[in-house]
């Protein structure tokens, strides 16, 4: 009887962590060709980030005009949701931000008319706010055998752009698949390793906070700056003060101080706030902008953003 019961304890203990794991909240994914992809095919365009040019992929273009890049998409976003991952269409949040005909492509201080630009890719994150995107690149070499597809798949923290998973290899041989199937086949062999870094990377981020960057800055003609003491003590200590009592367990990294410029990064964020909402840097920096729009600071505050994982807050006006 001591056996059985024992048995069926274990048997329960089992069960439990299977229903606890398979319950555990899953990233949300965004999934696009790579850079090099679109190199290749020239899927390219140039934008103007203040003043210089830099080269990033043209999505709408690639969607439009290849006839792979949506059949191979949607055959790995199938393998993904098979393991319980959530994924944000890259295709219509494209055609969301082409419909947003308002939305400026700059913000500016009203004041001084300083400001900064979004990258293509930044805007596309900032709409879709997936936790992840994946990146992948796959090419078709004709063997005697048949036609063999090699893939290289990465995952990179959509805030932080640091590569989290990745995957490469080779399918077999063969002359009866279309490229999306051959690539769904290679990919099938790898894909629960790869699923398996995802989830990890997830959960640490779930444990422990989402790694932003937050940086305070003045304007020029600000008749403070950042070493003014405000009731005995620095405005430096008491943003660092703040930061310790609003990040996970305390978590970040003061990287610079000055009287001019505050720099944090390894910012440790929730991943939700109290109403399971999804939490960036522009709704952490929007609650340190509030707090020092408040007594006995009362500054006037411009917050600007970076992506989905930098907020730079400049004090002395809007």
């Amino acid at each position: 009887m001591k056996k059985c019961t024992n048995l069926l304890m274990i048997i329960g203990f089992w069960a439990i962590s299977f229903n606890t794991y398979s319950q555990a909240k899953k990233p949300t994914l965004m999934i696009l060709p790579s850079d090099n992809w679109c190199e290749q095919r020239y899927f390219m365009t140039e934008f103007d980030n203040q003043g210089t040019k830099q080269k990033v992929p043209n999505y709408k273009q690639a969607f439009q005009e290849d006839t792979e890049i949506g059949q191979v998409i949607s055959k790995i976003g199938s393998l993904m949701l098979d393991r319980g991952f959530p994924l944000k269409d890259a295709e219509q949040e494209l055609k969301a931000i082409e419909q947003k005909a308002a939305e400026d492509n700059m913000t500016t201080s009203t004041t001084s008319g300083s400001g900064l630009s979004e990258s293509p890719l930044d805007k596309l994150k900032n709409r879709a706010k997936a936790d992840i995107v994946i990146q992948i690149w796959w090419k078709v070499s004709k063997t005697e055998q048949g036609k063999v597809i090699s893939f290289v798949i990465e995952a990179f923290d959509a805030y932080t752009s640091k590569r989290i998973a990745a995957s490469t290899g080779n399918g077999t041989p063969n002359n009866k698949d279309i490229v999306p199937v051959l690539l769904q086949n290679a990919i099938l062999a790898n894909i629960d390793t790869f699923a398996a870094q995802l989830q990890s990377y997830f959960d640490d981020i779930f444990a422990n906070g989402r790694e932003v960057r937050l940086t305070i800055k003045k304007w020029n003609n600000w008749d403070k700056d950042l070493e003014t003491e405000i009731d005995g003590e620095e405005i430096i200590d008491h943003i660092t003060k703040w930061m310790d009592a609003n990040t996970v367990q305390g978590r970040f990294n003061k990287s610079d101080a000055s009287e001019s410029v505050i720099r944090f990064e390894q910012v440790r964020i929730p991943l939700y706030d109290d109403k399971n909402k999804a939490l960036d840097a522009r709704d952490f920096g929007k609650k340190l902008q509030k707090f020092l729009k408040a007594a006995p600071y009362n500054f006037e505050v411009k917050l600007m953003t970076r992506g989905l994982g930098e907020a730079i807050l400049v004090l002395g006006e809007k």
